[in-house]
């Protein structure tokens, strides 16, 4: 039986952290009630920029040091998140696609295991990188897409709960946001340093790198490597998931502008 589409969707200015987190949870909310009463429940592919932030782990800003170090990255411009997530302090920016895949692994039989997303997930962001731009990745004992050794371009992170996924993966396009990573040990990886697609290819198309750009065959290879049709959601139809991204699309356009750079 073939599975049904992904609906996605491609936000239109950068969003806060929070609002992306509430959206999240809201959909996961909906996906899980219509699942146990109806089974109608529709999987969905949100790929959008952050305003810029720094978010800790749940464990980092429990003691006089983490609250110190949250302190110092406010005084930056950008917004300081307590996150729920395992691990350490990364940043999300503009200049940044973060995908928010919310997919249930169950509709497959046997489910898809948390591994074999994961892998996926890494697969479609080594193949878009090699195929729409010739930039080969290393091989790393840690998560995410490495350039060299000492250079990541890409990162993942996921949540599964009740089979439902949330979070997902972020993919630095652009320089912008490289001074922002430069304030932090990201990912708790001191001699790790944050790339970007502009950086890596041939220097007379850096000019033309941006995350518009990526954001079509990032959707078309997100459906070839997770099998499934990928279809756009029209938010100005009737629904609660709709209605969710047109509050968050209005609350992103009334935030107004952003530090472009850190402010030290």
């Amino acid at each position: 039986m073939r599975l049904p589409p992904i609906y996605y969707y491609c936000f239109h200015r950068p969003l806060s952290y929070s609002h992306g987190l509430a959206l999240q949870e809201r959909v996961h909310q909906l996906q899980l009630l219509a699942r146990k009463t109806s089974g109608d429940h529709r999987d969905f592919l949100f790929l959008l920029e952050h305003r810029p932030v720094y978010t800790f782990g749940r464990r980092q800003g429990s003691d006089a040091e983490g609250a110190a170090e949250m302190l110092r990255l406010r005084a930056t411009g950008a917004d300081v998140v307590l996150t729920l997530r395992g691990g350490q302090t990364t940043y999300h920016g503009p200049g940044q696609i973060v995908g928010y895949p919310l997919l249930d692994l169950g509709r497959t039989s046997p489910p898809m295991g948390i591994r074999n997303y994961i892998c996926r997930m890494q697969k479609l962001l080594e193949t878009h990188l090699e195929e729409e731009h010739g930039i080969q990745h290393i091989p790393s004992e840690h998560t995410g897409v490495f350039l060299d050794a000492h250079t990541k371009v890409a990162s993942i992170g996921v949540q599964v709960r009740h089979r439902l996924t949330t979070h997902g993966f972020a993919l630095n396009v652009t320089p912008e946001p490289l001074p922002w990573f430069n304030k932090v040990v990201a990912c708790g990886l001191p001699d790790v340093r944050a790339g970007c697609i502009a950086n890596a290819v041939k220097s007379d198309v850096t000019d033309t790198i941006s995350v518009t750009k990526e954001l079509p065959s990032l959707v078309q290879r997100f459906g070839r490597l997770y099998e499934r049709d990928m279809v756009p959601l029209d938010i100005t139809a009737n629904g609660e998931v709709e209605a969710a991204v047109r509050t968050v699309e209005l609350a992103s356009l009334e935030a107004g502008q952003w530090h472009r750079t850190p402010v030290f």
